[in-house]
């Protein structure tokens, strides 16, 4: 268990990607991490863009960022209603900050910009969103991964076993 006691948060708000959010919440839990799930308020059902529900532990004004190791953000159409929460950016910057992994998935592009934490990094998303983050100073790449520092990107759900 190569992660194994290591705290993840994962992002939710409804219309998130359903692969997005629960195929690496499963793979980081298969590796021993523990994955919390956090929304606009805890206990609260979020619907996936195909109808998969999933409730969230905890509330975006809950957490702390200095007691957790990773953040994941989903993709889907959730990341355009995560990111208007100040709390959700202080927690982007601070794991920027601290270069504790970010993970980030098609659109969650769009928390990192308005987290502005993307000038000068190499990044990927779905091509959808390529004007943004080079709008917002990131370098994009058409890649099924790109890994800068901490900084962890993907696409789309095709390219999540990658």
């Amino acid at each position: 268990m190569r992660l194994a006691g290591k705290k993840v948060i994962s992002l939710v708000h409804h219309d998130f990607e359903d692969l997005e959010l629960w195929y690496p919440i499963l793979r980081l839990r298969e590796e021993g991490a523990i994955v919390l799930l956090v929304g606009e308020k805890a206990q609260e059902e979020y619907i996936g863009k195909y109808g998969v529900p999933v409730k969230s532990d905890y509330a975006y004004g809950d957490i702390n960022g200095e007691d957790y190791d990773a953040i994941l953000v989903p993709g889907g159409w959730a990341p355009d209603k995560i990111r208007r929460f100040p709390e959700v950016i202080s927690m982007i910057q601070y794991f920027e900050e601290n270069k504790k992994p970010i993970g980030q998935i098609c659109h969650a592009g769009w928390v990192l910009i308005s987290a502005k934490i993307l000038q000068g990094k190499k990044i990927t998303s779905t091509p959808g969103i390529k004007d943004d983050m080079e709008n917002a100073g990131a370098i994009w790449l058409d890649e099924p991964v790109v890994v800068d520092g901490h900084l962890i990107s993907s696409r789309r759900p095709p390219d999540l076993p990658d």
